[in-house]
């Protein structure tokens, strides 16, 4: 069972709440691998909490399709097929080339000069080789522009899909041997966005993101072979 630290109480939020995003978070982040069981007894207690809360919140990421459950054997989990992730990245190559469009209509002088400075500090990361700083600039970046399109549905369904692959973002990025690769495309959408060419930036868009499916899908192969 992954470490998890005793939650931070905040008074204001039910406990089942608390504890839900905790664990919901740990699964998106990997720290709750695919196919790992769920004790609630060592939950319980990793987390500083009653049994309660913990069964409440594990019921509800089953209803999210984050755990499932096994009969006679408890709660895991939920593993992500190859068929998944590949459905899931055809849809989100469409999005993610929609929002850079749009953005490229909409963004503000304010909006532009935070993606530049994000693109930037990516670029800085990728050089360091501070995995979990490129990961949290790629979040950036992106959400950057779903805000840029002022479409909350857009943004809504953007954040569904894209969660469904986020559990694999650190062995994708650390296994990456194109990293440069990267930094490049970010800089593409952003030089799109910059000059206000929807078109562009769409194209630009969907190239980044079925570049990055497509090392994803190997990446699960890869894992599906040991």
């Amino acid at each position: 069972m992954s470490n998890l630290q005793n939650l931070r109480i905040e008074g204001f939020k039910p406990l089942r709440e608390i504890v839900f995003e905790n664990l919901r978070e740990a699964i998106l982040d990997g720290k709750l691998e695919p196919g790992q069981r769920l004790m609630e007894i060592q939950l319980a207690e990793q987390l500083g909490v009653s049994r309660t809360p913990v069964r409440e919140a594990i019921r509800k990421l089953e209803l999210e399709g984050l755990v499932i459950m096994v009969p006679r054997k408890g709660a895991y989990v939920a593993d992500v097929s190859l068929k998944d992730i590949m459905d899931v990245l055809e849809i989100r190559s469409v999005i993610e080339g929609l929002a850079a469009s749009l953005a490229a209509e909409r963004m503000t002088d304010e909006e532009l000069d935070k993606l530049e400075m994000v693109c930037y500090q990516f670029k800085q990361c990728y050089q360091r080789d501070d995995i979990e700083g490129m990961i949290q600039k790629d979040i950036e970046f992106h959400d950057i522009i779903f805000t840029a399109t002022r479409n909350a549905k857009l943004n809504s369904i953007a954040q569904s899909i894209i969660e469904q692959i986020y559990r694999f973002r650190v062995r994708y990025i650390s296994e990456y041997n194109k990293a440069k690769e990267l930094v490049e495309e970010h800089q593409a959408i952003l030089e799109a966005i910059s000059l206000r060419d929807a078109d562009k930036a769409y194209s630009m868009a969907i190239k980044h993101i079925e570049n990055v499916g497509n090392h994803m899908i190997e990446t699960a192969l890869k894992y599906d072979e040991k």
